[in-house]
């Protein structure tokens, strides 16, 4: 995991932005189904035979680290996690602030790849885009496809490529904030690199993370990396035009997702056909209209405050 072994910190690049004419807190939590201690968290270097928690099974979760590195011990690990997430998390409080003082309502969209992120993205830009101006940050190793995509729908776009890394951090996303210079009460949508596991534990500073699943990954994703379903606010279920030609149970998948958070929101939808997006545009508007008067009571307050 990114925490213990500072993956996050390879070669990066922050791009251009470029388009047409058209310009809460969200805690990082973790969920873990509840385990006895073992005899080999004990906090020394070096090699113990992994946790078998039965024939078949080797589970190398166990200890207060919930991972595995060769070298480290659980301590070890703790402290660099702890470390890397604590200046993180200096970034993430001052990228939401300087988000929070132009009401913009920021959203981190995470997922595995493959699940329909950026063709989810532009029908959303393209339904709002008469509505509130939007700006994106995207997120991937290698390469601009995916902003190249997002600038034809007019909409300005930013791309990081994380090099190595396997997620954003909130200190690239501050710097493509400076960079992209979102409007506004206006709506920011940063996708993520393609990975169910690392993002889960970073927070750029955004209201909320969304977590997208496809109905063409298995229904048991939630469990098997719950992590990222903790850790959201909100899960859209996408590609439903698909269901009637896969052997995939919705209603399981949601069961799944609400076992690990019973407070995700969820949102069936389609970004090819438009299904359930009603709703999902809904929610987003009255996040804008939220971050919107929330800046306006600010500016009332400090105009209080200075005597304006």
């Amino acid at each position: 995991m990114c925490t213990v072994c500072g993956c996050g910190a390879g070669e990066r690049v922050i791009g251009r932005a470029k388009g047409g004419a058209r310009r809460s807190v969200a805690p990082t939590t973790g969920w873990k189904p509840a385990t006895a201690p073992t005899a080999n968290a004990h906090d020394h270097a070096h090699p113990h035979a992994p946790a078998s928690d039965h024939a078949g099974h080797l589970h190398f979760g166990n200890g207060p680290a919930h991972a595995h590195a060769p070298g480290l011990s659980q301590g070890e690990m703790v402290r660099i996690e702890q470390d890397i997430l604590g200046k993180n998390d200096r970034f993430a409080d001052a990228n939401r602030r300087w988000l929070a003082g132009r009401g913009i309502f920021a959203l981190n969209l995470v997922s595995s790849p493959g699940s329909g992120k950026t063709t989810l993205l532009c029908k959303t830009i393209e339904e709002l885009s008469s509505r509130v101006q939007v700006a994106v940050i995207e997120g991937d190793q290698q390469t601009e496809f995916d902003a190249e995509r997002i600038r034809a729908t007019g909409a300005p776009a930013l791309q990081i490529n994380t090099g190595k890394g396997c997620h954003l951090d909130a200190a690239m996303v501050g710097q493509a904030l400076q960079r992209l210079a979102p409007v506004d009460d206006s709506l920011l949508l940063i996708e993520n690199v393609g990975n169910l596991v690392c993002p889960s534990a970073f927070d750029l500073g955004e209201a909320h993370k969304v977590v997208i699943l496809s109905v063409t990954e298995g229904e048991d994703k939630p469990l098997k990396y719950p992590d990222m379903f903790a850790a959201a606010d909100v899960m859209l279920l996408n590609k439903t035009d698909l269901l009637p030609y896969l052997r995939f149970d919705a209603d399981k998948a949601v069961e799944f997702a609400l076992r690990v958070n019973p407070r995700l929101k969820v949102f069936r939808v389609s970004a090819s056909t438009g299904d359930g997006f009603a709703d999902w545009l809904a929610w987003i508007e009255a996040g804008l209209a939220a971050s919107a008067g929330a800046r306006a009571v600010g500016q009332e307050e400090g105009a209080v405050v200075t005597g304006d």
